[in-house]
């Protein structure tokens, strides 16, 4: 095999900066944000400072900072927004509604149907809110019919992320790839150009998430359970005896280690005073606290106090009750106002008068009573494990920037619901039917739901994330650095020699393979963009339609089914139903090269050759 000479240094540069992109994207301490911004300043610096001249022209270091203004991110920052929209006013609730009465009567019909309607709809919305939709509603049915909830969340995820595949807004990943492509002279894809080899491969798909995939997954329970001590409220009353008799608050609560938290101090019937650290206690007060039973009857015994519940005397056949009280588990999702937040900071648990038992995350688990995690910040995926009144945790789930998970299936509707579906419609159709580019029937569709009210403009802040805006600018800026110094068309010249002479439907498959290990590491639409003017330079040299490569390029970089990494809604499966990463291998995996071996064998053909 021989390989073609080095390129110029620029463009090795750009090649190892390229590995060190992809090196950062897989390291978890490193937020994905800084990553980029990392390689953004060195790239804009490098060339500055060593300006890349060729044939007469040059590359400008100011031009990698274009992505911040490009079509692609104003799509995708627009949908984004658009689909919030969607959550915020409960458009989709219909569909929920739909699938919760069809999952009641046939399981293994709803099923089906359940992949097939998140499939379809994540073709044209954005699938976080398709899944947000999806995952309490399938909880609640597999808590009344008795089945197992891990055998079909993780299968509706992945439908999600196998419909997203077939259009051109269907996720970010594949807009970045038909603009890209876009600005290297292919003519633009519709939407509906490669509808065809999505559509025939994701019916395999689903099939094998419907009738295998559930077969391969063991039982999981959510990684809350029983993981931290239910909290019950009562009084300990103060007796003439009591240790804490004539004694201030604070001198009462650091007999206890600190860890008596008082809420009131009831005096005489109608007498409620502040707890306030200098308060003097008296015989006949009443304590108003909240804590595990055993912490309660460890406070009695320091304090040398009675406890009550109810007004009636703690004991063996008077044991604590919680009342009204609900577990619920409270997912943070991107666009929630908890995301990059802390507990404290966000003042969750006075926002909604609850308990916070614990907060679990990919990893580990921290609970609130034995550790302080008011200062952790929340990233998406986490989640916390909440008790409250009937009522509160009604309240919550009523908040549709909040994804609760309990027994039970009601879903966020407003008066606005309609009119965000209507301009959801508009904006597939406006781009669908090429009367506007998607970027601006997006930003359209936005002014629209600003203007009636289905967002306000807190809702659009919280709809953007900064780590997707800032790799699909990287990317593009990394791309462009590939394409203008050669470096592109030097990885395409070392794939095809490294082919041997293999047909092209090979190196296709080859590329398409190559892609879909990428984005199970590292971000998908950092491998799209950077796969993208490599596979273009692929077809040139093999004298071939360009098309298949790109497609090759966007579907590889759609695979992400191996690991929960790979996407954000997969961290969302993860963490709701209990898996662990070996269940996403073992079911992801042959998803990943049923797509694979089906869409190698179809793209060939579809293109004549």
């Amino acid at each position: 095999m021989a390989l073609p000479p080095l390129p110029e240094p620029h463009a090795i540069a750009v090649m190892v900066l390229t590995l060190v992109v992809l090196f950062l994207f897989t390291r978890e301490r490193i937020p994905l944000e800084t990553s980029s911004l990392i390689v953004l300043v060195i790239m804009t610096v490098g060339f500055t400072l060593f300006p890349y001249q060729h044939e007469g022209g040059h590359m400008e270091a100011v031009s990698l900072f274009h992505g911040f203004g490009h079509e692609a991110l104003i799509a995708v920052c627009a949908l984004m927004i658009a689909g919030q929209g969607m959550v915020r006013t409960g458009a989709l609730e219909p569909v929920g509604r739909l699938l919760a009465r069809l999952w009641a009567h046939s399981p293994g019909l709803s099923l089906i149907v359940t992949l097939i309607i998140g499939a379809v709809l994540s073709a044209f919305v954005n699938n976080t809110p398709i899944v947000v939709l999806l995952l309490p509603i399938l909880i609640s049915v597999s808590l009344r019919t008795k089945t197992r909830a891990s055998g079909v969340l993780m299968p509706m995820g992945f439908a999600t992320l196998v419909g997203g595949m077939s259009t051109t807004i269907g996720t970010s990943t594949n807009l970045l790839v038909v603009s890209v492509a876009a600005d290297m002279g292919l003519e633009r894809f519709g939407m509906f150009d490669f509808m065809l080899p999505a559509a025939f491969a994701g019916v395999l798909g689903l099939i094998y998430l419907w009738l295998v995939a559930p077969l391969l997954l063991p039982e999981r329970k959510p990684l809350l359970s029983d993981t931290s001590p239910r909290i019950f409220q009562a009084q300990l009353y103060i007796t003439d005896k009591a240790f804490a008799t004539g004694k201030t608050l604070s001198e009462a609560i650091k007999k206890t280690d600190n860890q008596l938290k008082v809420a009131r101090i009831q005096r005489g019937e109608h007498t409620s005073l502040v707890p306030l650290p200098d308060a003097v206690l008296q015989a006949g007060d009443r304590l108003t606290v909240q804590d595990t039973p055993d912490r309660l009857k460890e406070f009695e015994t320091l304090l040398g106090a009675t406890l009550y519940t109810g007004g009636t005397r703690v004991d063996e056949e008077h044991p604590l009750s919680a009342g009204d009280q609900q577990l619920a588990e409270v997912v943070v999702v991107q666009g929630s106002f908890l995301e990059g937040s802390t507990l404290r900071r966000a003042r969750f648990a006075d926002r909604y008068g609850l308990v916070i038992l614990a907060l679990h995350r990919a990893g580990w688990v921290k609970e609130t009573l034995y550790a302080n995690i008011g200062d952790v910040t929340l990233n998406t995926g986490d989640v916390l494990l909440v008790q409250g009144a009937r009522n509160q945790i009604a309240d919550l789930k009523r908040n549709s920037q909040l994804l609760v998970l309990d027994a039970t299936a009601d879903l966020p509707h407003t008066t606005r619901a309609t009119t965000a579906l209507v301009i959801m419609t508009a904006i597939v159709c406006l781009a669908a039917f090429g009367i506007l580019p998607i970027a601006i029937s997006a930003v359209a569709g936005v002014l629209a739901m600003l203007a009636t009210r289905c967002l306000s403009w807190d809702d659009a802040t919280r709809a953007l994330s900064t780590p997707v805006i800032m790799i699909v600018v990287v990317s593009l800026a990394l791309g462009n650095a590939l394409l203008q110094t050669g470096a592109a068309e030097y990885v395409a010249q070392v794939f095809v020699a490294g082919s041997l002479g293999a047909p092209p439907a090979i190196v296709l498959s080859a590329l398409m393979l190559l892609m879909a290990i990428l984005t199970n590491i590292v971000s998908n639409n950092a491998a799209a963009v950077i796969g993208t003017p490599i596979a273009i330079s692929m077809a040139q040299q093999l004298g071939l339609p360009a098309e298949p490569f790109v497609l090759a390029v966007l579907f590889g970089a759609n695979m992400s089914y191996a690991t929960p990494i790979a996407y954000k809604t997969n961290m969302l499966v993860m963490t709701s139903g209990g898996y662990v990463f070996s269940d996403f291998l073992r079911v992801g995996i042959p998803l990943t090269i049923i797509m694979w071996l089906t869409l190698s064998w179809l793209l060939p053909r579809l293109y004549g050759f």
